[in-house]
């Protein structure tokens, strides 16, 4: 019987045994006692309310550890780090340290800062040092100083305001920074007019003024107006026929242009070269159309107009040398003027149509062809001497005067018949 009593009292220890060793294991699971942890510390002057152990461990928002317990050693606070194995090539030895606030009412977590020259990845025992540059100080500054702001405001209230701003700006981020950059650009223009809106508005109580004075005058044009829309509502019927006659014109308007568009188009595009011309040339059509408008009064005196009996002005006529005949090829008629519009003086005095503009002739890279000698002309005479002149034994300049007249045609081939 105390055998059997005493074997009862054993299983009852190893009963109390295993559930010690069960609650002691759950407890350290929960700690995380068996996960692989690279264990560092952090050393920083104050840690708040807020930040509790369990807390997590952020490098640019990526999650790499959490907070395991919180102490101080008298001057500083101590805070030890446990970072995920996985996630130590990550962290540089000289990192530094920041703590935030994931909401304005939330707990704070720990976020390391990389700094522009990292170094080797961390290892374990390491000491973290917290960042202290300006931009941390003055996130620091703003936190110390809306926390006064949030206990004046009653925490309940603005946090149902913040949720639904919140989830107003829900997937909106990228229309509310353009609309911040739209207002920024907008208030950057207004900046230089405010003078003048300051001016606008001392001139406002004037301006309202007239207006209260000229009201009268609004309200009886407004009267007036309504015999205008009687008008309309009477003519109804004939508006809309003349809508309908719009309509049928437009219908037979995009029909032709249907039918002829292809016609059109060739128009257009074989006219397009002479309407470059004209475009290239359009500087100087108001020159020239002024020239030939002064010139109007002249052309009615030349030709008698409003006369019975024309004075024809005076007139000086030139007889000039034959040139020879066409020749193909050799006095084609080439075009190389270059110059662009141009639009010259009329001229003055007495030489009404001068032969070159100012400047001399065109440079167009044309010839002129030597004129042929008239029958008997000197020209002609001179060449007949100096033809005569070794048969006669006499010099070309000597040469009697005859010799053009008897020989000339001899040498222009003339031939005389007898009968």
């Amino acid at each position: 019987m105390n055998r059997q009593r005493l074997g009862y009292q054993v299983l009852g220890v190893v009963f109390l045994l295993v559930v010690a060793l069960f609650v002691s294991f759950t407890i350290a699971l929960y700690r995380k006692a068996f996960t692989p942890v690279v264990p560092v510390r952090l050393e920083t002057d104050a840690v708040g309310n807020q930040l509790q152990p369990g807390a997590d461990v952020k490098v640019r928002g990526v999650l790499v550890g959490e907070v395991r317990t919180i102490s101080t050693n008298g001057r500083t606070a101590v805070l030890d780090l446990a970072l995920r194995p996985d996630r130590v090539a990550w962290i540089p030895d000289n990192v530094t340290a920041r703590l935030l606030p994931k909401t304005l009412f939330g707990e704070r977590y720990v976020s390391l800062v990389p700094p522009p020259d990292p170094g080797r990845p961390i290892t374990a025992g390491a000491v973290i040092s917290q960042d202290r540059s300006s931009a941390a100080i003055e996130i620091g500054k703003v936190l110390d100083d809306v926390l006064p702001v949030l206990r004046a405001v009653q925490p309940q209230k603005l946090a149902t305001t913040l949720n639904a701003l919140a989830q107003a700006l829900d997937g909106r981020g990228k229309q509310a920074g353009q609309l911040m950059v739209q207002a920024n650009n907008f208030l950057r223009e207004l900046t230089p007019a405010l003078p003048d809106l300051a001016a606008d508005l001392a001139a406002l109580p004037e301006v309202a003024d007239t207006y209260a004075k000229a009201a009268p005058d609004a309200l009886r044009a407004l009267a007036d107006l309504t015999t205008t829309s009687r008008t309309l509502v009477e003519q109804r019927d004939n508006l809309r026929t003349l809508y309908a006659a719009v309509t049928t014109t437009a219908v037979d308007l995009g029909s032709f242009l249907r039918v002829n568009q292809a016609n059109l188009i060739g128009l257009t595009a074989s006219a397009r070269p002479t309407l470059e011309v004209l475009a290239k040339y359009a500087p100087e059509y108001p020159c020239v159309l002024g020239q030939l408008a002064d010139q109007v009064p002249t052309a009615d005196f030349t030709f008698g107009k409003g006369t019975d009996h024309p004075q024809m002005g005076k007139f000086t006529l030139t007889i000039t040398a034959s040139r020879g005949a066409y020749q193909p090829g050799v006095d084609t008629p080439k075009y190389q003027d270059t110059r662009g519009p141009q639009c010259y003086q009329k001229a003055s005095g007495g030489n009404l149509f001068p032969q070159y503009p100012p400047g001399g002739p065109i440079r167009d890279g044309s010839t002129k062809p030597a004129a042929a000698s008239l029958p008997g002309s000197p020209a002609e005479q001179q060449l007949v001497s100096t033809l005569l002149a070794p048969g006669l034994g006499g010099s070309p300049t000597n040469g009697p005067q005859w010799s053009a007249l008897l020989m000339g045609p001899l040498l222009r081939g003339a031939e005389v018949g007898l009968r």
